[in-house]
């Protein structure tokens, strides 16, 4: 399951863990903040102390989403000038 919510400056997206009872234990949920330049997702560490932060700029977005389709190798994606 997931929501999504357009904010003043990011959209919101919360993505909820969701398993039968007894399946697997669940894990936190994922909150990911879109904003013009960058993406931010948050997630409470595992012992619920403190939230975890991962930013990536739109670059590193791009690769990710390209990666999620390649073969194992490495890659360079050509930034336009």
């Amino acid at each position: 399951m997931f929501t999504i919510e357009h904010d003043f400056d990011a959209t919101v997206i919360t993505l909820i863990d969701e398993a039968a009872p007894g399946a697997r234990p669940l894990n936190e949920d994922v909150v990911i903040l879109g904003f013009d330049d960058r993406v931010v997702l948050e997630q409470m560490s595992a012992d619920g102390d403190e939230v975890v932060r991962v930013t990536l700029s739109m670059h590193q977005l791009t690769e990710l989403r390209l990666a999620l389709n390649l073969p194992e190798g490495n890659y360079r994606l050509d930034k336009p000038e």
